[in-house]
């Protein structure tokens, strides 16, 4: 009599599937993740460039048109409004810079109202990155479209007779003030952005909110020269601070002393309140 032993099936236990969401959880405590995931945006922001250059003409002739207007038209103007020695050119193209990085903020709302409209935010929210990556991605490339607008702006200037009177630490300093006025800025892009539902609501309220702030300042004129119910808010809203700082720096006009340093706490401060408002502004977007 023959024994069989009869053995039981192998069982296959399925290996724990990681999910995208796991892997969320993973990277989202490392900041290393966040630069990584912040830059790989980035770049593909950039890289879309070269298939939209009107886009990039659109915003790089804007400062440039304000430039040549100001110093051939109204330049005589404003020169008459300005004390003694300080001269229109110098005054108007500091003025027309920090102008250019304020309008260049308004990017950043419309790139993040572009990529909801496009659905790319719940592609992005699906993909295993940090969630925060996707703002900053936005803002590191639009930081990147303004240093080239900035450069090409202060390229023009230099042409029109702009001669700033400064020093390798002061320009220094002016190039640390705008790179952290743009990136102050452009979070509050973001938050305009991610607050309106359309790029045409972005485009006609963002530029509506900002434009008050960047003429009822020292952009253009001499705010002494204002009408005396204007010239308390012109002189000491957040703007003219922003310009008259940056404009000491390069030109000496007006006297900088403390005001560079009570700019860059403000903008600090601007960011303590600024991005965690933006970043819960875009997970609410993302999950409504």
């Amino acid at each position: 009599m023959s024994t069989q032993t009869i053995s039981a099936p192998a069982v296959t236990v399925p290996e724990p599937r990681v999910t995208s969401s796991d892997l969320d959880f993973i990277r989202r405590g490392k900041p290393a993740s966040v630069i990584v995931d912040s830059l790989v945006l980035a770049k593909r922001h950039l890289m879309r460039i070269p298939r939209q250059p009107d886009w990039l003409v659109g915003v790089t002739v804007m400062p440039v048109m304000f430039l040549l207007l100001f110093r051939y038209i109204f330049g005589d103007t404003v020169q008459a409004t300005l004390p003694a020695g300080v001269d229109a050119v110098n005054y108007l193209v500091a003025g027309i810079i920090v102008q250019g990085l304020v309008f260049g903020s308004m990017n950043t709302g419309l790139g993040l109202a572009m990529d909801a409209k496009e659905g790319l935010m719940d592609r992005f929210a699906s993909l295993p990155m940090t969630r925060s990556a996707v703002v900053l991605g936005r803002i590191l490339a639009d930081m990147a479209i303004a240093i080239f607008t900035t450069a090409i702006t202060i390229l023009f200037g230099l042409l029109v007779g702009f001669r700033p009177t400064t020093d390798v630490v002061d320009w220094l300093a002016a190039i640390g003030l705008m790179l952290l006025m743009a990136f102050t800025l452009a979070w509050l892009g973001a938050i305009i952005g991610l607050a309106l539902k359309t790029v045409e609501a972005v485009n006609s309220i963002g530029f509506t909110i900002i434009f008050p702030f960047t003429f009822l300042s020292s952009t253009f004129i001499n705010p002494d020269y204002l009408p005396g119910w204007l010239q308390g808010f012109a002189k000491n809203q957040p703007f003219t601070l922003l310009l008259d700082a940056t404009r000491g720096l390069l030109t000496g006009f007006p006297e900088v002393g403390n005001s560079a340093w009570m700019v860059t706490l403000y903008l600090l401060l601007a960011l303590v309140v600024l991005v965690p408002v933006a970043l819960w502004m875009y997970e609410r977007r993302i999950k409504g």
